[in-house]
């Protein structure tokens, strides 16, 4: 056994790190009121000159993800740091910025559902605006500042609701009525148009409606890409064009989009990589996030897709964000200096185990009440993962990360063909158990970023009254389709399937904000299931795979050559039978010839159970 485990492990790692082959709307017409006011928007500067990192009028609204909450944060590059203008065991999300200039629209489930709320930019009192147990978000507002278009979840569907603003004698009106999921309304400045996301393609496209017409003509699609979601579109101050973000699955680059009314037969410009944007009050520049794995960035764009601001880190995952002409009052409101001084518990607290508490295998410690094959995790992620399946538990109402496919591999495993490097056998990674979305609680969303696939975990929550989660807006990823003898679907490694109904969570997000970053697919995930990696999470720590490793094993097992064992006597290859020559007589006393013996004498191991 030891002779075994000196020459097999050795051969595995040098496997591991040599790699392997790889319906019909309603008839709505609002009144014509709305479209009579202008929106607010600074005068444009005369002089037409280039935006630069030193010239940043104004201040970025960032709904913004701190440990397992999301609150609305301040920030500018020139002058004001990273500010807390919210805090609470809440969420708040998806700020719209008020016609004046001196409200922000915003939804919150601070109340314990989520709802639409109001925040006075000066006084930082924030007022309820809505009061129902279905979600409600993604505000935004008329030009005259008396009514707010938003998502609202409805008859297990998201639908467009415009609704009055402090006018109890207005009645909220339903722009939208189809099966499909329509969501994400931004309301033109000259007030007679609005646009928003809708899946009634198949996929998430840009629409345009003409709220003048009450025929089903009203809605035209924009964007009109089949293989691409779009998402989050925003109005220009002047209402003279409209950007979108983009995830593209075919040759289209992935990012932030604009489209011009003056010229509405062009297609959209592509300015650069993002999600969400934010238009400073010239038109002449986007803000937006860039994503990453571990962590989102903030930067700014020309509309020529110059870089005006350098990616600046964000301390947690982004929904929604603005920028305001205007600085904050010089005096901060009392509500915002209570929240900047708020002090959030640390999400975890790492408890290394020392030296002299170590046993049979270095940094490794097991998982209480988890189920897995090997319920063990590295000393340096267990108290992450911990907190994250308590936010997870909270979140969804249900303990998803007790069942696990697994957590860590034995250095003894085979690693699965067609797998280059396996950061499950690090000790910092886990893998949901796939089985729970055959139940229908997990579903898979694809999201291309630059050249790579990666996934986007949702976990159904437990109870469906609209206190955990919020509703889907896309359509989500179905990989069994590439067995359904379609070669599009083959060649694409599945296909969209139709937004599941009910209210969900987004797991990804949520344990990015722990630590934990999901695994881009690999090259041939498409007819490699086990390269999709969709339910895998890793904790790297800035190590390479390598490194991980030698968190657990000695150099001299990763490093040690393969000592080569003795050839077998391989006998001669048969040959092609010829004619068989006439037999000769055989001596009557046969030569005895002798059997050699191997000049090697060993056993074949045979592993220890």
């Amino acid at each position: 056994m030891d002779k075994f485990k000196r020459f097999a492990i050795p051969f595995f790692i040098l496997i591991l790190l040599s790699g392997c082959a790889l319906g019909a709307p309603d008839s709505l017409v609002l009144p014509q009121g709305t479209a009579t006011q202008t929106a607010f928007a600074p005068e444009a500067d005369p002089i037409s000159t280039p935006v630069i990192f030193s010239d940043f009028p104004g201040i970025f609204i960032l709904a913004m993800a701190e440990g397992a909450h999301t609150h609305l944060f301040a920030y500018s590059p020139i002058d004001q740091p990273l500010l807390r203008l919210t805090y609470g065991e809440w969420d708040d999300i998806t700020p719209a910025l008020s016609p004046d200039g001196k409200k922000i629209a915003f939804s919150s489930n601070r109340g314990g559902y989520w709802n639409l709320y109001l925040l006075d930019i000066e006084s930082g009192e924030t007022t309820q605006l809505t009061d129902t147990e279905t979600y409600d978000g993604a505000p935004s507002w008329s030009p005259d500042g008396a009514w707010l278009a938003s998502e609202t979840y409805l008859d297990d569907n998201l639908e467009i609701l415009v609704q009055p603003i402090g006018d109890s004698s207005q009645k909220a009106i339903r722009l939208t009525n189809d099966p499909a999921a329509d969501h994400s309304p931004a309301w033109a400045p000259e007030g007679r148009k609005l646009a928003f996301v809708s899946t009634r393609g198949g996929d998430s496209d840009i629409y345009l409606a003409d709220l003048n017409d009450a025929n089903s003509s009203r809605f035209l699609n924009l964007s009109n890409t089949p293989k691409a979601t779009e998402s989050h579109p925003v109005w220009s101050w002047d209402g003279s064009k409209l950007a979108w973000s983009s995830n593209a699955f075919d040759n289209r680059p992935s990012g932030i989009y604009i489209w011009g009314r003056e010229n509405p037969n062009v297609p959209a410009a592509w300015v650069g990589e993002g999600d969400w944007a934010a238009w400073n009050a010239r038109g002449d520049s986007l803000l937006t996030m860039l994503e990453g794995n571990t962590t989102n960035y903030l930067t700014a764009y020309t509309l020529e897709g110059a870089l005006l601001l350098q990616p600046y880190p964000l301390i947690g995952t982004l929904n929604g964000m603005l920028w305001l002409p205007e600085a904050l009052p010089e005096n901060l409101p009392a509500n915002y200096a209570q929240a900047a001084a708020a002090t959030p518990a640390s999400a975890w607290e790492i408890e290394r185990i020392t030296p002299e508490a170590l046993s049979v295998r270095e940094n490794l410690v097991p998982l209480d009440e988890v189920q897995a094959p090997y319920p063990q995790l590295h000393d340096a992620v267990n108290e992450s993962f911990e907190a994250l399946r308590e936010a997870t538990s909270t979140h969804t109402g249900w303990d998803a990360l007790a069942n696990l496919e697994n957590a860590f591999i034995p250095i003894t495993t085979a690693l699965s063909p067609g797998m280059n490097e396996d950061w499950l056998y690090t000790g910092r990674a886990f893998s949901l158990n796939p089985l729970i979305a055959n139940a229908g609680w997990m579903v898979a969303a694809r999201h291309e970023i630059g050249q790579q696939s990666y996934w986007r975990i949702y976990l159904h929550a437990q109870v469906q009254d609209g206190s955990k989660g919020i509703p889907l807006h896309d359509p989500v990823w179905d990989l069994s389709t590439r067995y359904n003898l379609d070669p599009a679907s083959y060649e694409t490694g599945g296909s969209f399937a139709p937004v599941p109904a009910g209210y969900w969570v987004d797991f990804t997000a949520l344990a990015q904000n722990f630590g934990w970053e999901r695994l881009p697919a690999l090259s041939n995930w498409r007819n490699f299931f086990k390269g999709t990696r969709f339910t895998q999470f890793v904790q790297r720590d800035n190590l390479s795979w390598y490194e991980a490793m030698l968190d657990l094993y000695p150099p001299e097992i990763l490093l040690t050559p393969t000592p080569l064992m003795p050839p077998t006597i391989t006998p001669s290859p048969t040959g092609v039978p010829s004619r068989t020559p006439r037999p000769t007589r055989t001596p009557s006393t046969p030569t005895l010839t002798p059997t050699p013996l191997s000049i090697f004498e060993f056993t074949t191991p045979t592993p220890s159970p």
